[in-house]
């Protein structure tokens, strides 16, 4: 009997994260370059995406296909905000449909991507890039470590 994924394991995969309704947009994957190594439980990769891998077998390829609430949630429209041009890092080398990294009032970091710009302000979404969107994840686990 083959060895399975456990919600821990330390693990050997390829992955590929599209759309579910354009499977030729990759939005990130491995089957073209090295295989990832990473430790479930570690935030590592996604809960909805990790939850897939467990209980699979070494050496075989699945698929999943993800509602928007079972992979990365609804998009939320209060999480974009127009946000100032000088209150922004980087003022001067800004551009549409860039990330942006700020810090909160407790020292963490996250991400925006600016969806529209121009002399005044940026439209920044807060949200994940893959926020409403149904996804198909495809993987292959190649080795449990």
């Amino acid at each position: 009997m083959s060895e399975r994924v456990k919600a821990d394991s330390f693990i050997t995969l390829h992955y590929r994260v599209t759309s579910a309704d354009d499977s030729q947009t990759e939005f990130v994957g491995t089957f073209d370059s090295t295989p990832a190594t990473l430790q479930l439980g570690s935030g590592e990769l996604a809960p909805a995406l990790e939850r897939c891998l467990e209980d699979l077998p070494v050496g075989e390829r699945h698929v999943f296909m993800l509602d928007p609430h079972q992979a990365y949630g609804p998009h939320i429209p209060q999480l974009v905000q127009r946000v100032p041009r000088g209150e922004l890092p980087n003022n001067e080398k800004l551009q549409a449909m860039s990330l942006l990294e700020f810090d909160a009032p407790n020292g963490a970091r996250f991400t925006g991507l600016v969806r529209e710009l121009d002399e005044q302000a940026a439209l920044i979404d807060f949200n994940h890039p893959l926020a409403g969107k149904s996804i198909r994840f495809e993987v292959e686990i190649i080795g449990i470590l």
